[in-house]
């Protein structure tokens, strides 16, 4: 049994959140070769190959974990279709994760907008699908909200996380499970509470 959205605490969301891969990291990535899980778990995996803090790690196994908004809850009674995975993640591990790293997760599309505002070259990167859903989004930042963007402390780590966002969508890639990276999770849970003590 998930626990309910209002019973999670530092104690159980890392395992609450390891539950959402193991039942559901399965699910299609729209449009893209790998599933919903292996997308995030590969994200990581690259991060922490390339000798990235543990932050980004997280951030990256993290950033896509509001698809699953059905795990959530319904965050308003306006939800009608686009459910802002990166808000509905965002809110749920703000309370138990450092600002950065949610930064990562409630930025990582906007990141993509500003990236492709920025680095022409970024938008080639891009697959089929994700060029879709930037269309989607609202297309590349126009120069205000450019500016606006780049004032976020945590810009680096929100532009890293989006190209492990990219990277991850290999076919051939193997990676370990969530539970690998779970002691990291927990130790950036712990580093959150004790901030706000």
């Amino acid at each position: 049994m998930k626990p309910d959205i209002d019973e999670l605490t530092p104690q159980n969301i890392v395992a609450f959140l390891g539950s959402i891969f193991e039942r559901c990291g399965d699910e299609e990535y729209l449009g893209e070769p790998v599933t919903m899980g292996e997308h995030m778990l590969q994200g990581a995996t690259i991060a922490e190959q390339n000798g990235q803090p543990e932050e980004i790690i997280v951030g990256a196994l993290l950033h896509d974990i509001g698809h699953f908004t059905s795990e959530f809850g319904t965050f308003s009674m306006m939800d009608t279709k686009d459910r802002f995975h990166e808000e509905a993640g965002a809110e749920v591990l703000k309370q138990f994760l450092p600002s950065v790293i949610t930064d990562c997760v409630r930025y990582h599309v906007a990141a993509k907008r500003y990236l492709c505002a920025t680095k022409p070259e970024y938008f080639n990167r891009l697959s089929e699908a994700s060029v879709h859903s930037l269309n989607l989004q609202g297309g590349p930042m126009e120069p205000a909200e450019v500016a606006e963007f780049a004032r976020n402390p945590n810009l680096k780590q929100i532009i890293a996380v989006r190209y492990l966002d990219e990277a991850g969508k290999r076919t051939d890639m193997e990676t370990p499970d969530y539970w690998h990276f779970a002691p990291m999770v927990q130790r950036m849970v712990d580093r959150h509470v004790t901030s706000h003590n």
